[in-house]
This record gives structure tokens, C-alpha cells and sequence, in this order.
């Protein structure tokens, strides 16, 4: 089977697109959580147009092989984990922009364009494309639309789906279905674009995507706010979202965070405080605006406020934040990242009941949150060769997204189900969101070949 579908493969392909060289395929078999399984494929592909990825579906389909869409493989579900026997069909040599239209304000780009990259380019015409996940040099904007990432800024610019407009997919037998739209409106039919968003690959295969810019704003100014509980920096979160204020980030990083991250970049963080937030605004007059959020701050019990006299600190301040994830890392060498993401007001409820689930499984578990939207990182810690700690890791993981649901909230704020989440998604959708989610699965990949074993 398997010298039969590499043989059909490079029969519309390049050579040098298909690999079937055991150590090279065993190296695209995983993203980078932890606890997810993973099998080895039979070949990866690389292709460059979107006629060689409708190829290598109707070869899947004709051949009953699955295959797993595949971006750069920086996400945090096992999504995508590939199965045994199936192709690994990674987009990432899709890389170009092919429009940015700044009358139209959108940028039209195929799905290995790196995150980042696209930030850089529409700058440029003084466009913005806010999402920005922590991994943004690296991530693809394929991946980006597979689990509908968010980032930093979410709290005032949202999520990657509300920039998605439209999109070209490769179904599952090699037709190219187009959804959405380039204009700034549009209600024609069902929202197709959106059901692909999030989807994780499951469902088609992005080969193009119409995202929608906004203007470049201002420079952000930072504050940094210290404080002598988790539960005073939420209520400070909760003060300044009621007061009206619409910060451009605002991030809370706990003292386990703040400690890893300078243990690893000595970053000169102050390791006394117990949360650290941190809130910005690209607003014509930031230092007002960050001088009225200071005092939020100080009546929610701040310590000390400090905001940022310049880009450069800025700067310094939104490095340390987005290497929160890596110095945790570090702590013991392997780390579960959950994403649970509950309502503001509940925040410090969260918060409080990480540090008892961390008490009572006995591991170091750090929590660094996009704070303004409730969207919390608690990150557990634990050496992967201790089976008894490796064990209490992923059981406190349960715990942690038991405690999520049980305070209003999901499983999962941005990055996705994949593997690590699969049992946990039929508890937050109910029976009958599961019957109408196999239902669309059915419709749009009846043989179940897309991403098979993921979400659902």
C-alpha cells in the first residue's frame, strides 16, 4: 500500500515534494504538547500550489489514506500529531502573499505565511494584522485559522476569526469549495468561512485566506503593576474592564511566571510580587490613558506602578510576557499548557483553584493569562521521566479544565482540541452538540480521512 500511494503521489508532484525517508517523516509526527500520541506516516508531502494539494486528496481518497494537515507544528493540542499510515501534508511552502490592498484593507496570503511575516509586510503600507500568538515568529497563518489562535492584543482587537473574511479549502475529495468574501459585508448563505475556522484540519485544507487589516495604530505604551495577591490583580482587571477602558493587551504573569522568566533571560522582574500585570494602550494620549488605569491599580491594592517612559521598555516588558511559556518550560524540563478561559469576573476564582490543584498534586504549575479577556495559561511543570510525577501532571491538567467548566468557562480559549482535549470536549458541547458536530464532520468528509482523531 504503502510503495503504491508514494508511486501516485509523485505522479503530480515534484520529486523533492514527497519524502518517505523514515528519519526526516519521523520528525513531522508531532506539534509540541505533551501526553499526545502519535503515529508514523507513510509519506510527507510539501506542496506549492493549491493543484498539488487537491492531487494529494483525490490520491488520499481514492486510496482511503487520512491525512493531517500540517502548519509549522507549534501548537499545543496534538493536533497536529500525525496517524499511523496516513500522509503528513505539511503547507508550509505555501508561503506567499499574494495581495495587500490597502483601499480594501485586506490581505489575501496562502496558508504558510508566517505570522509575523505578514505583520512586517502589510506595516509597510501602514496596515495592521492584529493576532499575535507568543509564537508568532514561527506560526503560520494556516495554523493561526486551524485553531483559530488568538494572542496578546485579543482584548482589544480579537481573535484570528474575526479576521478571516474568506477562504479557499481543498475538501476532503480534492474539489475547491470558496467561502466568504473580500468585502467589509456580507450575510449571503451560511457562515462557511467560519465553520472552517477552528476546525483544526478536520474538516478541509486551507490553500488561501482573505484577511481583513486595520490601520496601524500609535505605539503602545506599557504599565507594569505589582501586587500582593493573584486575587488583587484580578480585581484590578475587573476595576479597569468595568470602568470602560479598552487596553490594547492586558497580561497577568504569577510569581512562578515572573521567576522562570528570569531565572532564564534575567530580565530584572520583581520576584517579590505575586502576579505582575501588565496593561498597554496604542491610543492617541497612552500616558493618560495608562496614568487612569495606574490608578485602578493602586485602589485594586497595587504595590508599586510603573509605566513604561518608551518603546524601548515597552519592549522589554512584552519580551518578558512572551517568553513566559519557554521559562516555564525550563523550570523542569516538560510542561502541559492548558488554555482555559473563564469570565472576567471569575478570574481570581481560577486563579485560586489552580494554587490549590498545584498544592494537592504536589508540582510547580505557573499561570501567565491574556487577563482582559479571562483566557488563562496555567502551566504545569514536571519531569517527563518521573512516571509518578508524569502521571500527577496530567491529572492536575484534568483537574485544572474540570475547574474551568465548573466556573462558566471552556476548555479551550485558543489553542484548540486536538488530542489532549478529545475527552474533554464532549463534557463542554453536551450530547446534542456532539450529534450535530459529527454531523457536519459526516457531510463535508464522509470516510473520515481529514485530521481523523482529532476534536471529535
Amino acid at each position: 500500500m504503502s510503495r503504491t500511494l508514494v508511486e501516485e503521489l509523485r505522479a503530480g508532484l515534484p520529486e523533492e515534494a514527497v519524502l518517505t525517508d523514515p528519519d526526516v517523516t519521523a520528525s513531522y509526527a508531532h506539534d509540541m504538547a505533551s501526553f499526545c500520541e502519535a503515529g508514523t506516516p507513510a509519506a510527507v508531502v510539501l506542496p506549492r500550489t493549491v493543484e498539488q494539494v487537491q492531487h494529494v486528496l483525490r490520491t488520499a481518497h481514492r486510496l482511503r489514506v487520512p491525512v493531517v494537515p500540517q502548519g509549522a507544528r507549534t501548537g499545543l493540542s496534538g493536533a497536529a500529531n500525525t496517524t499511523e499510515g496516513c500522509i503528513a501534508l505539511s503547507l508550509t511552502r505555501m508561503d506567499r502573499i499574494l495581495e495587500i490592498n490597502p483601499v480594501d484593507r485586506v490581505a489575501v496570503v496562502e496558508p504558510g505565511v508566517v505570522n509575523a511575516v505578514l505583520s512586517r509586510a502589510v506595516a509597510e503600507h501602514g496596515l495592521y494584522y492584529p493576532p499575535d500568538p507568543s509564537s508568532w515568529e514561527s506560526c503560520t497563518i494556516g495554523g493561526n485559522i486551524g485553531t483559530a489562535s488568538g494572542g496578546l492584543c485579543c482584548v482589544k482587537y480579537g481573535v484570528t476569526a474575526e479576521y478571516v473574511l474568506g477562504l479557499d479549502v481543498v475538501l476532503a475529495d480534492g474539489r475547491l469549495l470558496t467561502t466568504g468574501r473580500r468585502t467589509a459585508k456580507g450575510v449571503a448563505g451560511y457562515d462557511l468561512t467560519r465553520l472552517f475556522v477552528g476546525s483544526e484540519g478536520s474538516l478541509g485544507v486551507v490553500v488561501r485566506a482573505v484577511l481583513a487589516l486595520k490601520p496601524q495604530p500609535p505605539q503602545q505604551l506599557v504599565l507594569a503593576a505589582e501586587f500582593a495577591s493573584t486575587a488583587a490583580a484580578c480585581d484590578a482587571v475587573c476595576r479597569i474592564t468595568e470602568a470602560g477602558h479598552v487596553p490594547s493587551l492586558l497580561e497577568l504573569m504569577d510569581r512562578t511566571t515572573v521567576r522562570a522568566v528570569n531565572a532564564m533571560a534575567r530580565m530584572g522582574l520583581p520576584e517579590s510580587t505575586e502576579a505582575l500585570l501588565l496593561a498597554a494602550f496604542d491610543t492617541p494620549d497612552p500616558a493618560a490613558d495608562l496614568a487612569a488605569v495606574g490608578g485602578l491599580c493602586e485602589a485594586a491594592g497595587a504595590t508599586g506602578v510603573v509605566p513604561a517612559e518608551d518603546r524601548a521598555e515597552s519592549e522589554l516588558l512584552l519580551q518578558a510576557r512572551r517568553l513566559s511559556l519557554t521559562a516555564l518550560e525550563a523550570v523542569k524540563g516538560t510542561t502541559m499548557i492548558d488554555d482555559v478561559c473563564v469570565p472576567r469576573s471569575r478570574l481570581a476564582d481560577l486563579l485560586a483553584g489552580v494554587d490549590r490543584i498545584a498544592a494537592e498534586y504536589d508540582l510547580t504549575i505557573g499561570v501567565c493569562a491574556h487577563a482582559g479577556d479571562g483566557n488563562t495559561h496555567p502551566t504545569v511543570c514536571f519531569d517527563a521521566a518521573d512516571p509518578d510525577e508524569a502521571r500527577r501532571a496530567r491529572e492536575s491538567f484534568d483537574a485544572i479544565m474540570a475547574l474551568g467548566l465548573e466556573l462558566g468557562g471552556t476548555i479551550t480559549g485558543e489553542h484548540g482540541v486536538g488530542v489532549l482535549k478529545k475527552d474533554w470536549l464532549a463534557r463542554e458541547l453536551g450530547p446534542v452538540g456532539v450529534e450535530i458536530h459529527h454531523a457536519v464532520k459526516s457531510a463535508l468528509d464522509p470516510l473520515n480521512l481529514l485530521n481523523p482523531g482529532k476534536v471529535l
